[in-house]
């Protein structure tokens, strides 16, 4: 199904959101949910820096308890198991395993965690945490000999820049004008609308009205709101690099580990893309241009060195075959550790300054990808008397207040509905994934298997209008034209880069020469 690139018709808005990170994307689609005429904007592609930049977790934040931040891990706790039941496809259980290193936390500080972590929200989907022998259980086998007792407890994993993607042709497939690679250059504030010029690439402008406009700018949030639309933040925000490294794997099990670093922070070893492990994160203050966070060679050796405390065989910087870094705009709570900087998130809403009201801006502040669908309905509620108020007469079917993203699946999501009667269990979802995987199959007897796995992951139900006319040419092993074709005309892909990097992780799996071929065959095919 094709999405409008841009609605050159309407040029008056309900809200105008800049920004096309998991949040701008998150709130334009809840906000196109509820009937309003939404215009999202991004100055480059979707995801293309924070939001794809981040250890892909979907999780409360084990670490976060001893900070006592237990309002924020309830709230990301409860959150897992909502996005787990609506997009199945890029999103999954995974149980990670503690070893229990005796110079560290104390048995009996990581059980009390581990109980609170099962118990302060509700859980259907993902069991219970429990403590394991490492002689025994298979995840011990990497590991040094000297780790013999370990604690094993859920979290889930998400394709975090697909995540995005999927929000955003939610919101295009609900009204939505989406529009990447587009700049929103000028904000100005009138008593009841604001006025907005949109500049994209090629240096074209135009002009909307908005009567709200969001600032979801992730860590350009404060640059935003001075140099744009001219008012002050008066939030503090820390950027705080956080830098991965890719290895081939290092094991063969589906746990991910979680391990405890002497400068009592922690780093995450996962399994990654089948064929590798994605060890991180760093927290480093960012004091360089927001868009241009590199993984420096002390951050990898240190993501090394932690590691290869752990395994049997150390973890070298020369295994490394990628990076990737993001910088977090984390709320400043004056903590000296930039590993204790809270993840919790702010809403600020502002009507003007002294006695004359102005257009409502609402300013996101923080947050992670766990809490994006909460954070998004928080903010639409808080705009919601704000449309309700004088709607204009195209929206009077429009419920402002109607929160429905609790229970509806992300584009690809329904699996359970496609499986009909052969459905598993609503809180199912792995045993769901792999019943749709076969099914599949079934109706696409002549794909190799891998390919029919890794459409079913990244599109889920939407796998079969991406095959309608068959694959096409093969561009780059298992990289067929069909594929391109539908992520340039629906979900806003236009370069190599956006396929390989965003829309899937292709790159790390292709030579050098294959993915110039992909790069190629979309240049050549701009515009879409």
């Amino acid at each position: 199904m094709a999405v409008p690139q841009e609605d050159r018709a309407n040029k008056d808005y309900d809200a105008i959101v800049v920004g096309g990170g998991v949040n701008g994307a998150g709130i334009a689609r809840d906000l196109a949910g509820r009937g309003a005429r939404v215009l999202l904007c991004e100055k480059d592609d979707l995801a293309s820096h924070t939001s794809s930049s981040s250890t892909k977790l979907i999780h409360g934040g084990l670490r976060y308890l001893e900070y006592r931040e237990f309002s924020l891990v309830r709230k990301a706790l409860a959150e897992r198991e909502v996005l787990l039941k609506g997009a199945p496809h890029i999103m999954w259980p995974l149980r990670f395993v503690m070893p229990h290193d005796p110079s560290m936390r104390p048995v009996w500080m990581i059980r009390a965690g581990l109980f609170l972590y099962d118990h302060l929200a509700h859980r259907e989907v993902l069991p219970p945490s429990r403590t394991v022998d490492l002689r025994k259980h298979v995840a011990g086998g990497p590991l040094d000999a000297r780790f013999t007792k370990g604690f094993v407890y859920s979290d889930g994993w998400v394709d975090d820049a697909r995540l995005v993607a999927l929000c955003a042709l939610d919101a295009a497939e609900r009204g939505a004008t989406v529009l990447t690679r587009t700049a929103c250059v000028d904000a100005e504030r009138g008593a009841e609308r604001w006025r907005v010029t949109l500049q994209s690439d090629d240096g074209t402008t135009r002009d909307a009205t908005s009567r709200v406009l969001v600032n979801a700018a992730g860590p350009w949030a404060a640059q935003f709101l001075m140099e744009h639309a001219h008012t002050a933040d008066r939030v503090h925000l820390r950027l705080v690099k956080g830098s991965h490294i890719v290895v081939p794997k290092l094991f063969d099990h589906g746990h991910a580990y979680i391990f405890q670093n002497p400068d009592n922070r922690i780093i995450f070893a996962i399994p990654y893309e089948g064929e590798f492990t994605l060890i991180g994160t760093t927290d480093i203050e960012h004091h360089g241009e927001i868009g241009d966070a590199r993984a420096s060679a002390d951050e990898v050796a240190y993501l090394c060195e932690q590691a290869s405390r752990y395994f049997a065989k150390a973890v070298r910087p020369e295994q490394v075959v990628w990076t990737y870094s993001g910088v977090r705009p984390l709320l400043d709570d004056e903590s000296g550790n930039p590993a204790a900087v809270t993840r919790d998130y702010r809403l600020e809403f502002d009507t003007g300054r002294g006695e004359v009201a102005q257009a409502p801006l609402l300013s996101v502040w923080g947050g992670k990808i766990t809490t994006f669908r909460k954070l998004a309905e928080e903010a639409a509620d808080r705009l919601a008397p704000v449309l309700a108020r004088n709607a204009d007469e195209g929206a009077a079917t429009a419920d402002f207040s109607r929160a429905w993203t609790a229970g509806a699946a992300l584009p690809g999501g329904d699996l359970r509905a496609s499986l009909g009667a052969d459905a598993p269990g609503e809180n199912q979802v792995e045993a769901s994934f792999e019943r749709f995987v076969d099914a599949l199959a079934l109706r696409h007897p002549a794909l190799p298997a891998k390919l029919v796995r890794r459409l079913a992951r990244a599109y889920g139900t939407r796998a079969d209008k991406l095959l309608e006319g068959g694959l096409g040419t093969e561009v780059a092993p298992q990289v067929f034209e069909a594929e391109l074709k539908y992520l340039r005309r629906v979900e806003w892909a236009r370069t190599g880069e956006d396929v390989l990097w965003r829309r899937s992780k292709l790159g790390l799996h292709l030579s050098a020469d294959q993915r110039d071929a992909v790069t190629q065959w979309m240049t050549q095919r701009l515009p879409p």
